[in-house]
This record gives structure tokens, sequence and C-alpha cells, in this order.
């Protein structure tokens, strides 16, 4: 196994961060995940451009985007494997305790882990935590995840695989780790960047790709939808067969059904769209 680490491959054995690094000490960074099929990237470009995005929003150095692609075409080559989780992880990097960020520059690092593929259903749990809608880091990939796994940890004691949280009005949000979409009268809808969401890439390309409409939503709209689905890069389109007690039976549904085909058809076609 290779990785790319400020520069180049190395081991993992010798592929270390620092202690001071602002991504450990206080998870100063921001991060992108791509599904890898045969050491070849889906929506490479959409996944940079959302990285650079985030940058910009947490006050980062602007990424080199070149130097990034590079990196990610260097680790799958040097992994090669039918599906992989390609990461990439950028942040402050060397600084001093405390908020305030060191002047050594960020730390680039690219990894390629096995993958298995999605089930076409899964559970999914509601939290009482909330997504703040009008934090500084709304809307931002950061690597500031503890709130995603202690939610992510409540779903799989109950035998979920996701966790669905509001946001602070009491809005439907998204997921820890993906976006979520409803069926309502037969029509897709997805709650809207305001809502505090992540601008996730499979999101926004159900959205081109099926004409799904972006739609304020109350919580409890998931209990009168007639199906649901999660959106994220490694789930692609994945249906919801019981969200906490109620069981969706026909999952994936008719118009979930006809996503996934769509979405299939469609990133097949193109691996960068």
């Amino acid at each position: 196994m290779k990785i790319w680490l400020n520069g180049s491959l190395r081991d993992p054995d010798s592929a270390r961060v620092s202690v001071f690094d602002h991504g450990l000490t206080v998870g100063d960074g921001i991060f992108e995940t791509l599904k890898a099929r045969h050491g070849r990237p889906f929506a490479l470009t959409r996944h940079l451009t959302r990285l650079a995005t985030s940058a910009r929003g947490l006050g980062l150095p602007e990424p080199d985007l070149d130097e990034v692609r590079r990196a990610c075409a260097a680790v799958l080559d040097a992994n090669p494997m039918p599906l992989g989780r390609l990461r990439v992880t950028y942040t402050g990097g060397l600084s001093p305790l405390g908020s305030e960020r060191g002047t050594a520059g960020p730390t680039l690092c690219v990894a390629l882990a096995p993958a298995d593929p999605a089930p076409d259903s899964t559970a999914v749990v509601t939290v009482p935590w909330t997504r703040n809608e009008r934090g500084a880091l709304a809307g931002l990939k950061s690597t500031s995840y503890g709130e995603n796994v202690i939610a992510l940890a409540r779903a799989r004691e109950r035998g979920a695989t996701e966790a669905l949280l509001a946001n602070t009005t009491g809005a439907l949000c998204e997921g820890t780790a993906s976006n979520v979409f409803v069926v309502l009268d037969g029509e897709l809808h997805t709650p809207p960047l305001a809502s505090g969401c992540l601008a996730g890439i499979t999101r926004a390309l159900t959205i081109e790709w099926t004409g799904a409409a972006e739609t304020t939503l109350p919580m409890d709209v998931l209990d009168r939808a007639e199906e649901i689905f999660l959106t994220s890069s490694l789930r692609d389109i994945q249906a919801v067969h019981r969200l906490d007690g109620r069981e969706l039976p026909t999952a994936p549904g008719p118009v979930t059904a006809k996503a996934m085909r769509i979405f299939d058809e469609q990133s097949t076609a193109d691996l960068d769209p």
C-alpha cells in the first residue's frame, strides 16, 4: 500500500504526520472521499472544485489542484483494486497548540482503501442532535467530524448504517455522510443547501439527472414519505427500507429504482461529469 504525503508516495510506515499538525490537534482540515473503480476516480473535477471551496471557507491556502490530481493518479496506480475509497485530506499543517495556525504550510495526504459495493437498501435512524445551518462550518467538508462519529455510533447501536439530522429550525437536513431524498405524491425532493447540508457530489448529479426539487422539508416528512433514499460517493443512490421503527417494504420503490437506473447509466457513460 502506497500513500501520498506532501509531494511523494510513501509506505504506510514512513507516511507520518506531526503530532502538532493542526488537523490532529484542532480538526483544522478538509477532505474529499471519491469512489474509484479499477484505478479510475469518479467525478474527480467536481470533488476538486469542492475541495477548493471548502479550503476558502475554512481560510486555508488554496490547494494546488494539479498536484492533487497527480497525487490521486499516483496512489491509484500504485494500489490496484476493483473498488476503492480514495481519500484526499488537506489540513492547516504544522501549527502551535491551540487554534492559531502556523506558517509551515498545509499538509496534503491522499490514501486509498478497498471498498465493498453498497447494498441496494439500508436501515437509518433519526437522532436528537442538529446541524447548525448558520455555523462557520455549514456546508464545508471539514475534518471536524466528532458530531458525525457520535450520531453514526447511535445508528450502529440501533442496527442502522446512517443517522439523519434536522437543522436548528427543525427542517430535514442530511445524514452524517450522506444526503437524503424523499418521494412525496410521486415527486422527488431533497433539502436545499440553505438547510445546512453538504453540497454532495452525488446529490448534485442526482438533481441534474432526475429533476429532483430542492425543497425545505419538516423533519416529520420522513413519517409520510412514500420512498426515501440516500446519496453519497460510495453509496451512489441507496434506498431506505427502514426508518426508526417504520418499514418501507417495497424499497427500492419505483421512483428510487428509476433514479438508481439513471444514475448508473449516466455515471457509467461519463466518469467525470
